[in-house]
């Protein structure tokens, strides 16, 4: 036994220095290019810093009753159920046999025995009961790396239940705000149809009275028909995008009356002042891949105890009982044993096994590092992107403002024969235009911010979890 141990030994300590999990390269600068002004703790519920009771109601109703947010919930329940079930491995194992027989026998021919014990004829009966452990001694540490593995695994699945969450929550906040950017340009449409639809009575009474030109009423019922058919487009994909937040809050059969999406804009939130590093403690992702190479790490040291010996107890304990004609007896007993397996002719292959292990925690930290870098390249672009929309919404506001006071200039001097039509409608479609564009960029913004907050690890209570971010 002394050789083979030896052996062994020496092959795990030979391959230790190759087996050990590096530390991850992580280089992220001190600040973001662009930076908010809101506390950190505004990302745990970031819905709430919109202060839209509607929106705060819809995030609520999709993490209680969504199918994602069950399946989510399920699926954490499954690995922290296999996680213990994992562990329980090194308990003692041992099941209870029982076993009863009933032999009824006649004989037919020769002359019939009877003596205690022995009998050609007659009923007979036994039964016995047994109780085998089976325990294997830890001298190793074979335990401590399982559950290392599995505390990985059950961190992991911890923190991809909360990202799923994080996710549904934005994807629920996108969609609203996208059925609200809908609504105030159905809205707008409406408006300009009833403006279209007055400017051609307008058009059609001095047509009758012989001042205008059929021309121009049949331009401005183009205009119209146009106008019309965009409200028409613009209902059927509200009633789209209130069916697709109806599905993420759980509620996907419901009529469409039951979720109310104002046509009103406001400009978002400020997103918090975070510092890069914080996505290593934030990011959900950032933490379940981190998670991850702990467990590859106890996967690989369980994978290098395998070549050390394994000791077993094998206690146990039973009792049984005979009965014959003239003889009946019960019998108990108990036993301890012990086993030792040692790995010889295997160690090729649990060389192998190892430095496959090896190479998937090599994996497993490669896999942090790109979600690290991910994460702040997304962290970075939304905070980028939503500091461009804002100045964005700015210039547009502004250009809305003068544009809607051109149209109105040159509506009261049509009405009063100052000025064509063509300077008119080139007016409003001026108007117009810079309002959907100012709309869009609203609605824009709105979205950014949820991405934003999104990509600084917003949407679930981080401080509520220990804090973990070495990959090791």
């Amino acid at each position: 036994m002394r050789l083979p141990t030896s052996l062994a030994l020496l092959t795990v300590l030979s391959l230790s220095a190759c087996a050990t999990p590096r530390e991850a390269r992580i280089d992220l600068p001190q600040a973001y290019p662009v930076s908010g002004a809101a506390e950190t703790q505004v990302l745990d519920q970031w819905w709430l810093a919109f202060d839209d009771p509607e929106l705060t109601a819809l995030v609520d109703e999709a993490l209680a009753r969504s199918p994602d947010a069950q399946s989510a919930a399920a699926r954490l329940r499954e690995a922290r159920l296999t996680a213990t079930s994992a562990l329980t491995a090194f308990l003692p194992q041992g099941q209870l046999t029982g076993s009863g027989r009933r032999t009824e026998t006649e004989q037919v021919d020769g002359q019939e025995i009877t003596i205690p014990g022995f009998s050609t004829s007659g009923t007979s009966e036994s039964y016995q009961a047994n109780f085998n452990v089976s325990w294997e001694l830890d001298l190793f540490g074979r335990f401590f790396a399982v559950r290392r593995a599995a505390q990985g695994d059950s961190a992991a699945a911890r923190f991809a239940y909360e990202g799923a969450r994080a996710s549904l929550a934005a994807n629920v906040a996108d969609a609203y705000f996208q059925a609200r950017g809908l609504s105030i340009q159905l809205a707008d449409a409406r408006q300009s149809a009833r403006i279209q639809r007055s400017l051609y009575d307008l058009v059609e009474r001095r047509v009758q009275a012989g001042l205008t030109a059929r021309l121009e009423s049949d331009r401005v019922a183009g205009e119209l028909a146009q106008a019309d058919s965009q409200v028409e487009s613009l209902e059927a994909e509200l009633q789209a995008q209130q069916r697709t937040l109806l599905v993420l809050v759980g509620r996907g059969t419901a009529p469409l009356d039951g979720v109310s999406t104002p046509p009103l804009t406001a400009l978002p939130p400020p997103v918090p002042a975070a510092v890069p590093g914080d996505l290593l403690a934030r990011r959900p992702d950032v933490r379940e891949a981190e998670a991850r190479v702990r467990s590859a790490a106890g996967r690989l040291t369980y994978a290098q105890l395998a070549f050390f010996p394994t000791f077993t107890l094998t206690p146990g304990l039973g009792i049984s009982r005979s009965e014959q004609p003239g003889y009946s007896a019960t019998t108990q007993n108990w036993s301890i044993g012990a086993g030792v397996s040692q790995p010889v002719l295997n160690i090729p292959r649990l060389l192998l096994d190892l430095k496959a292990q090896d190479a998937r925690t090599e994996q497993a930290v490669i896999a942090y590092e790109k979600v690290v870098q991910t994460a702040y390249a997304e962290a970075e672009s939304a905070l980028t992107r939503l500091a461009a929309d804002r100045r964005r919404v700015d210039l547009l506001a502004d250009g809305e403002a003068r544009a809607e006071r051109a149209y109105n200039s040159a509506r009261l001097g049509y009405d009063a024969g100052l000025t064509d039509l063509n300077t008119a409608l080139s007016a409003e479609q001026v108007w117009r235009a810079t309002r959907a564009q100012l709309t869009s960029a609203q609605v824009q913004s709105q979205r950014r911010a949820v991405q934003a907050f999104k990509a600084l690890g917003g949407g679930w209570p981080s401080q509520d979890l220990p804090l973990n971010t070495q990959a090791r």
